[in-house]
């Protein structure tokens, strides 16, 4: 059970809402993703009730050991369509919850007659947009100060269901 690759059940993705703000900043800063050079972009950052309201956010939430905790969520953009934020806890990485966070999200975007969308994506989490069938499509280049270094950009295709 306590072994990285085995899945995390059950898990039930609900919408996000304004009472998950301080677990979903928290989730953010927390990232062990974001250590080391890439600390500074997420030492200030607040996913905020405001954001959660105005966005398509959802939460993955552990039922069983984990107690109802939140174990990752995602916010998907409409107009232009973008994952926007995409992050796991770290102790589920590599369990399942990321795969069924895209897949969620695909079949929200496919709701929203949504072709494509587009990923901004960290450095470290390229290998996980590649497994997860995200094909990459450019470079989006620094933004220094916010952001020092250049982000790979992949786009999901999202087949008409």
């Amino acid at each position: 059970m306590g072994s990285r690759t085995s899945p995390v059940h059950p898990i039930t993705i609900r919408r996000a809402v304004a009472r998950d703000a301080k677990r979903l900043t928290r989730l953010v800063r927390g990232s062990g993703a974001y250590e080391g050079k890439y600390a500074s972009a997420v030492a200030g950052y607040r996913v905020g009730p405001d954001y959660i309201e105005a966005h398509r956010a959802f939460v993955a939430v552990g039922g069983d050991v984990h107690g109802g905790r939140v174990l990752g969520f995602y916010s998907l953009v409409l107009a232009p369509p973008e994952l926007d934020l995409l992050f796991v806890a770290d102790e589920v990485q590599g369990r399942g919850v990321g795969r069924l966070l895209v897949a969620h999200m695909q079949s929200e975007a496919r709701a929203a007659g949504l072709d494509r969308v587009l990923v901004v994506s960290h450095v470290p989490a390229e290998d996980f947009y590649h497994r997860v069938g995200a094909v990459r499509t450019g470079t989006a280049r620094a933004n220094p100060p916010a952001v020092p270094w250049d982000r790979p950009e992949f786009e999901f295709r999202i087949p008409s269901g």
